[in-house]
């Protein structure tokens, strides 16, 4: 095993034990013992816990952040894009992906280097809706006076909602998170809701 496939094999291992532990609780010892290896291996590659947990999380959002860019990206209208993206972004009944983002959320509060990561992360996804609404806006497909705002102002919504979801079950929905969702996005372009159901292009 060559170290690329070393270093991505111990952080596989480091996002399975912190969605099972949790970021305050994980050791570099469960990671080692999760593999088989010596804590001196983990430690050899990423030099300290934090540095670890850090990577992880940059590692468990690559495939995240590859597959939005792929749904903004397929040849077709800004809104039937914007459609996708939001809807995959939202909450759903497995939250073990959102579980991972939460510990990470809260870890970042005391953990500079996670902070630094998760705003990396949290701006690519603004920056990506972002430049889909101003497309949108230029093909004329509807109206959005500050993509920006609106990015944030639709992200925090599914932040939110995937909190709620995921750390009190059954308080809302994924029927009705959808209704909500589907209602914020036509209200900040300026579209019938029943444009979602049915976009043109």
């Amino acid at each position: 095993m060559n170290v690329a496939q070393r270093r991505e094999e111990l952080l596989r291992a480091a996002v399975e034990q912190i969605e099972a532990r949790g970021v305050a609780a994980v050791r570099i010892a469960d990671v080692a013992s999760a593999l088989g290896v010596s804590n001196a291996l983990v430690l050899y590659h990423f030099s300290t816990k934090e540095k670890l947990v850090s990577e992880a999380f940059a590692y468990a959002a690559e495939d995240d952040l590859a597959h939005l860019r792929k749904l903004l990206g397929r040849r077709t209208s800004a809104l039937r894009r914007l459609r996708a993206a939001v809807r995959w972004y939202a909450p759903t009944g497995q939250a073990k992906g959102w579980r991972l983002w939460i510990e990470g959320w809260a870890a970042s509060l005391r953990e500079p280097a996670l902070r630094e990561v998760t705003r990396g992360l949290d701006r690519q996804w603004k920056a990506g809706i972002t430049e889909v609404l101003m497309e949108g806006v230029a093909a004329g497909e509807f109206r959005c006076a500050d993509p920006a705002g609106t990015a944030i102002r639709l992200t925090a919504l599914l932040d939110g909602l995937a909190v709620q979801m995921t750390a009190y079950k059954g308080t809302v929905a994924r029927a009705r998170a959808q209704e909500w969702v589907d209602e914020a996005l036509a209200r900040e372009l300026g579209v019938d809701r029943a444009a979602l159901t049915e976009p043109k292009g």
